[in-house]
């Protein structure tokens, strides 16, 4: 009987790619998290891709005993249960980089859309007042010449920083995962400590994983540590930020602005202060899905499948589960 991959369904993953790329020898099966056909389909399951909305307590590995590998289709896992999964002893393995180009390209969108207030140029344009009531007192900037200081340099902050460069951007980084000096030469970046980096950095952009670490890593303390002429960039979690303390320091002036991409509660709720905030340009966390990353999606789940069905270990474990 061929081995069984499930699916789980999910509006950001196209079905025809998917098809399209899907190994042969292997049952195929699609289903909504939640759902009876999910539920029916896990005493034979051995491979499970996924967003992360599966819920996978231990309940759910006692009902799939053949489960050899958790496949995310993202780079996050915050919603999965490690713990979980460890007793378990099923792997559980992110995407491997495949949104990495979009999450850094996103994260320089919202770079340069919060230093050139694209979304009052974009009202100012089709509400008919043009270059607004103040063209004199008109603040736009450049992000050439600025510092950047990347929070979590893995690989979309290392994209992130090779981007930043072509834009003549200086970079430093922090990371707990420190770079040789060799390393850090290669990609141009400076090694500093989080305080340093967030004093002296003119745009501070978040790339780390949520954990219990990262959970409000930029509270009030560090959002007065930041210029008040810097901007902050969050295209990973939303808790990573205290959101309560980001609207005050934003209302306040403690920093110019804000580029966010990820919320504390997803959706958020229609009365969200942040969006009544004219130095903040936010979306819906689309910084990752985007139609060229499908394939890559797929591709690195389906390899990653094929090493484990014959016999070899899985690469992108997530740092936790590692040895």
């Amino acid at each position: 009987m061929p081995a069984r991959i499930v699916v789980a369904g999910n509006p950001l993953s196209d079905l025809d790619v998917m098809q399209e790329l899907a190994p042969p020898g292997f049952d195929l099966v699609v289903a909504e998290p939640g759902s009876r056909e999910l539920s029916e389909a896990l005493p034979m399951m051995e491979y499970l891709l996924s967003h992360g909305e599966v819920t996978m307590d231990d309940d759910f590995y006692r009902s799939a005993p053949k489960l050899r590998l958790v496949q995310l289709l993202s780079a996050g896992y915050d919603r999965v249960d490690l713990e979980a999964a460890r007793r378990a002893k099923v792997p559980v393995c992110n995407n491997g980089g495949a949104n990495a180009v979009a999450v850094a390209e996103h994260a320089i969108l919202l770079m340069l859309a919060v230093s050139r207030r694209l979304p009052w140029q974009h009202a100012s344009a089709v509400s008919g007042r043009w270059r607004g009531n103040d063209v004199a007192g008109l603040r736009l900037y450049e992000v050439e010449g600025r510092t950047l200081g990347i929070v979590g340099l893995g690989t979309i902050g290392k994209k992130t920083a090779r981007l930043a460069h072509a834009f003549g951007m200086k970079v430093q980084y922090y990371d707990i995962m420190r770079l040789t000096e060799d390393q850090a030469d290669s990609f141009g970046v400076k090694f500093r400590l989080l305080s340093e980096l967030l004093r002296t950095s003119d745009i501070v952009s978040l790339h780390v994983p949520l954990t219990s670490q990262t959970r409000h890593l930029i509270g009030e303390a560090e959002l007065h540590l930041m210029k008040r002429s810097a901007y902050l960039i969050n295209t990973s979690r939303g808790p990573v930020v205290d959101e309560a303390a980001l609207y005050k320091a934003l209302g306040q002036g403690t920093i110019a602005g804000a580029g966010l991409d990820v919320f504390d509660h997803e959706p958020p709720s229609a009365d969200n202060k942040l969006f009544g905030l004219s130095n903040v340009v936010l979306t819906p966390h689309l910084a990752g899905p985007t139609w060229d990353n499908q394939y890559t999606r797929f591709r690195n789940a389906f390899d990653n499948v094929q090493r484990v069905a014959r016999g070899d270990a899985p690469l992108w474990l997530v740092p936790e589960l590692r040895p």
